[in-house]
């Protein structure tokens, strides 16, 4: 589960020390300051993924400064990446400096000095994604990772959008998870950091098989979702597109216990059920829902739903719709284990 910290309860006047002593604990020792310290807020919190801790921090802004000094005080020897998803931020280290981003990545180095600036957005917020782990735990040299330090890594495309889209679904779901998903999930983590930093870098040879393997597919996951309303999104068309053969595609997806046509038609249908479950959608109609996730035909799009979900897409969306309006009905009446109040399955 997430620790979570608030500056709600600290008097505003402690409350640059303490996130001073926060960001020393979960991250590194750092010296911060703000320029209306009166007026400081910050949130934050905290997710252990085995090898890996995923970190969220909402804060005013501020300009922070880790010295040599800081470093002898504290060094985990590790690499942190940190995602600025709201707000801006710059991040200076080993002679190079990103200027302010927002959207994108940056890599740092706990055993280097660095300087940062944070830059609120509208709401007076900056809102960053920490991901920290053991340098020993990256598959790439380090004097090659050297040459990354400090660098804008872009979120909106490639590697980096596969990772950058990672890490939000992380922050978003990983807390749902048991332990041993956990630990899986922060090793996904540690191959997609790999792989993007090994494909910005050409070096995708230093990276393990297992590691390449597992970057492959979530850029086929990536791949699938972005494309699942093309109707001649087809296993052969997903192998095309990655450089791979049909049967090292089914090869991959084996460890799932799941096909690439497999695949594609769930996630087909589990976006139908969404839209078909969507108060703002109930004048759309059933077919043009199963058209604009790929299904071509309605009749297979109609027997196919049904043996998935146990009703028609029709019965489904007056079932779904009626569940919306029971509470104001009838507040707490509960279906039978395992169903909803309309009768439907549970997801």
């Amino acid at each position: 589960m997430w620790a979570r910290l608030s500056a709600a309860g600290v008097p505003a006047a402690e409350r640059m020390d303490w996130f001073t002593d926060l960001v020393a604990h979960e991250l590194v020792p750092t010296a911060i300051r703000s320029e209306a310290p009166g007026s400081f807020w910050a949130e934050a919190a905290v997710l252990d993924l085995g090898r890996v801790q995923v970190s969220t921090f909402d804060f005013s802004a501020l300009r922070s400064r880790r010295t040599p000094a800081h470093v002898r005080r504290g060094d985990p020897e590790q690499y942190q990446l940190g995602l600025v998803a709201h707000g801006s931020m710059s991040l200076a280290q080993n002679r190079s400096d990103t200027g302010l981003f927002s959207g994108d990545m940056v890599l740092w180095d706990t055993s280097l000095p660095m300087e940062s600036d944070a830059v609120p957005g509208a709401d007076g917020l900056i809102r960053a994604v920490t991901l920290s782990f053991p340098k020993a735990a990256m598959p790439l040299r380090a004097e090659r990772v050297g040459r990354l330090l400090a660098q804008r890594i872009p979120g909106g495309y490639g590697m980096g959008a596969i990772l950058t889209q990672y890490l939000r679904s992380l922050t978003a779901h990983a807390p749902d998870c048991g332990p041993a998903e956990l630990e899986r999930i922060g090793a996904v983590a540690l191959d997609l950091v790999g792989a993007c930093l090994a494909g910005r870098l050409g070096a995708e040879d230093e990276l393990t098989p297992e590691a390449r393997n597992r970057a492959l597919l979530e850029r086929i996951d990536a791949f699938i979702d972005h494309n699942l309303g093309d109707p001649e999104l087809t296993p052969s068309a997903v192998a095309a597109a990655h450089g791979v053969s049909l049967r090292r595609l089914q090869q991959l997806l084996r460890e799932r216990d799941e096909t690439v046509a497999g695949l594609i038609r769930r996630r087909r249908l589990e976006r139908c059920r969404a839209d078909l479950a969507d108060p703002r959608l109930p004048g759309r109609p059933v077919h043009a829902v199963a058209r604009r996730w790929g299904f071509a035909n309605p009749s297979v799009f109609s027997r196919t739903f049904r043996q998935a979900y146990g009703a028609s897409p029709t019965e489904y969306r007056e079932r779904a719709v009626r569940e919306a309006l029971a509470p104001r009905v009838s507040a707490g009446r509960t279906g039978p284990k395992g169903r909803t109040p309309g009768g439907l399955p549970r997801p």
